[in-house]
This record gives C-alpha cells, structure tokens and sequence, in this order.
C-alpha cells in the first residue's frame, strides 16, 4: 500500500529530477493543485490532472531546482493527509537570481495519488527572484 510520505518521497524526487510530467503524473484524474496565497494573474485553483500537467509543463522554463534542504512530513489525524515543510534551493533561469523558496503543503492521497494537494508560499519572495510580475506571470498564470 502507498503511504502518502511514499507520494511525497516520489515527488520530492521527481522535482529534482525535473521530470514535470513525472510530478504531475502522481495526480488523481480529478485531483486538484491549489494556491491560497497566489497573486493577482496567478491561478489559485488547477483542477484535474491534465490542467495540473499543462499547469507544470513550463515549470523547468523558469526554476532550476538543485536541492530541497530541508523537508519536515506531519502526520494528521486522517490517515489520507500530510502537511509537509519544505525547502527548496535553486536558480530563476531567466533573472539567474538564487531561488529559495519556503513551502507548507497540504496533500491529500487516496489510493495512492494526489487528490488535493494546497500549497502555501511567499508571491513576493517567487517574484524577487523570477524577475517581478511578468516572471511570475510566465511561471503559473497567463502565458
């Protein structure tokens, strides 16, 4: 049986593989990606796994990710849900700016896929190193 630590053990390391398609492969068909703290142009809601893949499929475009540096998983009450803490270290490939980004995800796994995963991070740190808005724009929303 999956666990949903074995989900986020393969995601974390299909993220550093850059495999996109890999990472948005782990999504149920109806599974959803969502972004409560995404700016003005920025989805705040992806749902389905082929929206989560068109979604990343730009994603190496814009962020080299070299290293997660920390990483902290929390069980919860139901046994289906993790709250994950991550750190990520890499390059905005436009801007070359260093890109350190700090995560608190919510992901949800049944039958060993992502049903609902909400991801918590900083816009403002994400445009910093993307390069301002249009970076911003160009990683997630209007393309």
């Amino acid at each position: 049986m999956t666990t949903p630590t074995d989900v986020v053990d393969r995601a974390m390391d299909l993220l550093l593989a850059h495999d996109m398609a890999g990472f948005a492969g782990l999504w149920a068909v109806d599974g959803t990606i969502e972004f409560p703290f995404a700016p003005a142009g920025y989805p705040q809601r992806v749902e389905g796994r082929a929206a989560v893949t068109e979604y990343l499929r730009d994603y190496t475009d814009h962020v080299d990710l070299r290293a997660i540096t920390s990483r902290t998983v929390h069980r919860t009450a139901d046994p289906e849900v993790v709250v994950v803490e991550f750190e990520v270290d890499g390059i905005a490939v436009r801007t070359g700016r260093p890109y350190r980004m700090k995560y608190i995800s919510v992901i949800t796994v049944r039958g060993g896929e992502i049903a609902g995963y909400r991801d918590y991070w900083s816009p403002v740190a994400a445009a910093e190193a993307l390069g301002g808005a249009d970076g911003m724009a160009d990683l997630g929303g209007a393309r």
